[in-house]
């Protein structure tokens, strides 16, 4: 399985937010900066060494830094290959589509791709566009000279494309222009689409990065840990909070339709109770632990802390019996959910003992 990447252009704008902005200000008020900013991007365009220098410079330093943040989050990715690598199978690209008649030309010199059912120009794509002196090949040509490349060398099953919802028709039409080409593989070609964070804030102010979220995640989960009555004494605080602030983000953004747009709010997401990450945390350290629950019982004499841990456990186990019904599942699942079911006994059966208990096995 392949994951489309974003293009390098992003790099710099995650690189140094301090410079992206200024430069874009300075554009709106100054229209040489503008110009210059484009001149700048038709040399990186054209292969000019010093333009490329900074660029491999500059892609360097940020795949570091993704390499970095992703780590927190348990990420690792195999290759980044964003759009720049496929400058040079751009004119590959353009030329198999010429050799098929797919390229047409408008009135104005652009180079589209007839998607229209009656062939009469009424639905394409463009591919190459043009303003007067010289052409642009267009990140359409880009990934699907990307997505050539990606067959080739990795021969996927399926590969799937996760961006915001904004470029949906982008990829809609880049699936299309495959298909004419003759590459049927492309029905195996996917694009998942997500929704808008509306809301997001961290307290460094209205832009937001992934680092700055994590952040805020750990400090406001450690803050939470710190004024509860019911968190234990831990080695690592920090790791904690870490883990369970991630968690809570996870579960935040997965529990509904990832094209959904939803807001955001801290308090929320960090609660305790309903269905929250934390919660999911908690529940499971709950049921991690059960030789912890032993040894505060031994201590201090109250057996009130295994009875509340067994009563808990027997209710996850009831929602998982109406959930998780063996009888008519496949062999596998039924073994699986066999070995859950059996294992949760023992643990019940062991604690009913350790209080006097003995337990029955029919009622």
């Amino acid at each position: 399985m392949c994951f489309h990447n974003p293009s390098e252009q992003t790099f710099l704008y995650v690189m140094n937010e301090g410079v992206y902005v200024q430069v874009n200000k300075a554009a709106e008020d100054d229209e040489n900066v503008k110009n210059n900013a484009q001149e700048f991007f038709r040399r990186l365009e054209n292969g000019n060494s010093q333009a490329l220098s900074l660029w491999r410079h500059f892609r360097e330093i940020s795949i570091e830094e993704y390499a970095r943040i992703y780590k927190r989050l348990g990420v690792h990715f195999g290759q980044y290959s964003g759009e720049s690598l496929y400058r040079g199978k751009s004119q590959e690209v353009l030329n198999q589509l010429e050799a098929q008649g797919l390229l047409k030309k408008t009135e104005r010199g652009t180079g589209v791709v007839d998607l229209s059912p009656a062939s009469n120009m009424s639905f394409y794509v463009t591919v190459v566009r043009s303003d007067g002196t010289s052409l642009y090949i267009t990140r359409q040509v880009k990934d699907i000279a990307a997505a050539i490349d990606r067959m080739n060398a990795w021969n996927f099953d399926e590969m799937i494309y996760v961006t915001d919802k904004g470029q949906q028709t982008h990829f809609q039409q880049l699936f299309q222009v495959l298909k004419v080409m003759g590459y049927q593989w492309a029905e195996h070609c996917q694009h998942v689409p997500f929704g808008l964070v509306e809301g997001m804030k961290t307290r460094r102010g209205d832009v937001v990065f992934l680092e700055d979220v994590l952040e805020e995640a750990r400090s406001r989960m450690l803050q939470n840990m710190s004024l509860s009555t019911t968190t234990k004494d831990l080695e690592d605080p920090d790791d904690t909070a870490e883990k369970v602030g991630i968690s809570a983000l996870i579960i935040q953004d997965f529990k509904g339709p990832l094209l959904s747009d939803y807001k955001f709010d801290w308090d929320r997401v960090l609660q305790s109770q309903g269905d929250t990450g934390v919660f999911l945390q908690y529940t499971h350290a709950r049921l991690c632990r059960y030789d912890e629950v032993l040894y505060q019982s031994s201590k201090d004499l109250q057996p009130k802390h295994l009875v509340n841990f067994l009563l808990t456990l027997c209710h996850l186990a009831a929602v998982a019996h109406k959930t998780l019904p063996v009888k008519g599942s496949s062999s596998e699942v039924a073994q699986a959910r066999l070995q859950l079911f059996k294992g949760t006994c023992g643990v019940l059966a062991n604690g009913m003992r350790l209080l006097g208990i003995t337990p029955v096995e029919k009622m």
